[in-house]
């Protein structure tokens, strides 16, 4: 199924200030002896919503779009173990499955029934990973899941320079030569040409990895790449053949799980729809908030049948 061709908006400018305010208005529970940051919002009695963040930022990522779900929904949205304002250890092994475990016991304490997801990058292996537990019968079962833009195939993921040195065999010499200049090239390379973040943006997405330290395990948390290798067909699996309704809002002039992806999802299942935003990069939620909260609430009618 095809979904709409959808152009990009006015985008907010997501500041210091915001992401500080973004911290003061969430709270902090203990997983596993780590201290998670997390925010909800929204009626308990709304039906439930997961969003997962990407890689390198954190649930700040989900401002623009929050108050709008928040309507709607009940939302719950947190920081994975090393990113954002969690805690960020430097001896954890940063495993998707173990995020993914951490994501599942946040479900079962604020929804603890079944749910939707909204995944972006980083998050979109989580929430295959969510898919293929929902399909094993495991856990709080997944009863849909929006896709942003991210690494949903390893074969397809085009990794930047700066990924690819971090998680090689030096990535952690490399990661001591990690600051806000670097970050903030290779970080604008990824957006559209015309939805590039702001200086104070940038600042505001550097200072929450900064948080903790955060900037001194960057290469760690770049196990994700090695984990889609090794789980290529799981993930894979539940995009020819989902366990629920799954969508994907893509922006097209991302480098790294572009239009590129989009064609190859719509290949192997030609179920799934797509809205694709040809004046976007691999941060829609951020470059285009409107558009994406429009074919996210355009999915969840398609697939209530309303």
């Amino acid at each position: 199924m095809a979904g709409g061709v959808l152009n990009g908006d006015p985008r907010p400018t997501l500041t210091p200030a915001a992401a500080a305010a973004w911290k003061d208005a969430g709270d902090v529970l203990v997983w596993n002896g780590h201290r998670i940051f997390y925010r909800e919002a929204g009626r308990r009695d709304a039906e439930p919503l997961l969003l997962v963040h990407g890689f390198p930022t954190s649930s700040f990522d989900w401002l623009p779009i929050w108050a709008p779900l928040a309507e709607r929904y009940h939302v719950l949205a947190f920081d994975n173990l090393g990113f954002g304002y969690s805690d960020k250890p430097a001896d954890f092994p940063y495993a998707i499955h173990a995020q993914t475990d951490l994501a599942e016991a946040l479900v079962r304490q604020f929804f603890g029934r079944p749910y939707h997801v909204l995944a972006h990058d980083y998050g979109v292996s989580i929430g295959q990973e969510l898919l293929a537990r929902t399909a094993e019968g495991a856990g709080e079962p997944v009863l849909s899941c929006m896709f942003l833009n991210g690494g949903l195939f390893a074969s397809l993921h085009r990794a930047r320079l700066i990924q690819r040195l971090l998680a090689g065999p030096f990535g952690g010499v490399f990661v001591k030569l990690l600051d806000r200049k670097r970050f903030g090239a290779s970080f604008s390379a990824v957006f559209g040409p015309d939805t590039k973040p702001s200086d104070d943006e940038l600042d505001a997405f550097w200072q929450i990895i900064e948080f903790n330290r955060g900037d001194r395990i960057q290469h760690k948390l770049l196990h994700y790449m090695a984990d889609r290798r090794q789980h290529a067909a799981r993930w894979s699996a539940v995009i020819a053949r989902p366990p629920c309704p799954i969508g994907l809002t893509n922006g097209l002039l991302d480098p790294v799980s572009g239009g590129h992806l989009v064609d190859y999802v719509a290949q192997l299942n030609g179920a799934v729809p797509i809205w694709r935003l040809p004046s976007v990069g691999h941060y829609p939620q951020t470059e285009a908030p409107q558009t994406v909260l429009d074919s996210y609430f355009a999915f969840r009618q398609t697939m209530d049948g309303h």
